[in-house]
C-alpha cells in the first residue's frame, strides 16, 4: 500500500539553520531516500518551496481567486513529502519517524487511495 508522508516544520526554525546545519540534515535526507530506494520502499518525494511563493486556487460561483502565500498563521508549514510503499501503517510509520525533520517538526501519515482500473 502507497502512503504520503507530508512533512511539516517550522520554515523559520530552518531558515535560521547555519549552511553547515542544513547541509548535515540534507545528508541525512538523503542516506534514508538511499536505503529506502534500495528496499523498493520510496516512490519519490520532494522538498517545497517556502509557503511565502505559494499560490492557492479556489473556484467559487464561477469565479476564480488567487492568493499568494502564506495563507494562514500556523506554527508548521507544509516543508516536502515522501511518497513510500509500506505493507501496513505500522511500517509507514516507522518509515516517517525516521525523517529528519520528525525530531524538529511532525509528520503527517496518509494512506493513499489506490486507483480504480477503468
Amino acid at each position: 500500500m502507497q502512503y504520503l508522508l507530508l512533512i511539516y516544520l517550522e520554515e523559520t526554525g530552518w531558515q535560521e539553520l547555519s549552511d553547515p546545519q542544513q547541509q548535515e540534515v540534507y545528508a541525512r535526507y538523503r542516506g534514508l531516500i538511499g536505503e529506502l530506494q534500495t528496499q523498493g520502499k520510496f516512490l519519490g518525494g520532494n522538498e517545497l518551496q517556502p509557503t511565502s511563493v505559494g499560490s492557492r486556487v479556489q473556484f467559487r460561483n464561477g469565479k476564480k481567486s488567487v492568493t499568494d502565500g502564506p495563507f494562514a498563521e500556523t506554527k508548521e508549514q507544509l516543508g516536502g513529502y515522501f511518497l513510500v510503499e509500506g505493507k501496513n501503517l505500522d511500517e509507514a510509520i516507522g518509515i516517517a519517524e525516521r525523517i529528519p525533520s520528525a525530531s524538529t517538526g511532525s509528520i503527517e501519515v496518509r494512506p493513499v487511495v489506490p486507483r480504480q482500473a477503468t
